[in-house]
């Protein structure tokens, strides 16, 4: 059930989804027609849109009647193998085993199928994601640079995120943030949210002209990769979080 008695109308609603207890956030949008619903990659929170003219109850009250929904994809969330020697991590889209061996120096070395760590055990998962989050800074910045030339713009200011919303965002100064986890999703999928970001650089909305834009950027099918994030992306993350 939601929690309709908020004393401060300011604080953060939050519904009840089992044992399960969500904020609800609620989007205003200029363009929406109609609420839309659904939930957080990382479903750590629900999210609602409504248009401009909507009441929070009338958002709140439609969130109570998709109780089943939200269960439903609750449910349907990846559950993320814990990091521990001899499982695996995914780099570029493919499994690596995590190879820990005294001999081996602390910094992770990819090898094939396998990545190589030595150092104390207890300490892999940090490492490990601090070595994704280098492998990504590089991958995307030279991602960067060819799409900007590509769209003959100068190469932008690339930044990484770890934004639980969004995968990734051009700033009104030209500043580029993607998400970091995108290094464990296949090239192509990390390829299409810089090439989007990079059209944002020409065309700050998405309107036709950014879109054909973003046709002419991108080497592969956009929507093969739209639909990569929408099926797989929960799963990018875990089990960093």
């Amino acid at each position: 059930m939601l929690d309709w008695l908020r004393k401060d109308p300011r604080e953060t609603p939050f519904v009840e989804i089992g044992e399960v207890r969500l904020p609800v956030v609620i989007r205003r949008l200029a363009r929406a027609r109609r609420m839309t619903l659904r939930m957080s990659p990382d479903g750590s929170e629900v999210r609602i849109s409504i248009p401009e003219w909507g009441r929070t109850e009338e958002a709140l009250a439609f969130v109570e009647s998709r109780q089943d929904w939200l269960a439903s994809q609750l449910s349907a969330l990846p559950q993320g193998a814990p990091i521990v020697p001899g499982g695996t991590v995914h780099f570029r889209g493919n499994p690596v085993v995590i190879d820990h061996r005294n001999q081996f120096t602390r910094k992770p070395q990819l090898h094939e199928d396998s990545i190589q760590i030595g150092g104390q055990a207890e300490s892999i998962t940090g490492r490990l994601k601090r070595w994704l989050e280098g492998e990504a800074r590089v991958l995307l910045a030279t991602d960067l640079i060819e799409y900007c030339d590509l769209a003959g713009r100068p190469a932008s200011r690339l930044a990484l995120s770890r934004a639980r919303r969004r995968w990734g965002s051009c700033g009104p100064s030209g500043s580029i943030r993607i998400n970091w986890r995108l290094v464990m999703a296949p090239d192509f999928v990390r390829r299409s949210v810089v090439a989007h970001e990079v059209a944002h650089l020409v065309h700050f909305d998405h309107s036709p002209d950014f879109h054909a834009l973003l046709g002419e950027l991108f080497e592969g099918d956009i929507a093969t990769a739209n639909d990569w994030l929408k099926r797989e992306g929960r799963s990018l993350y875990l089990p960093f979080g």
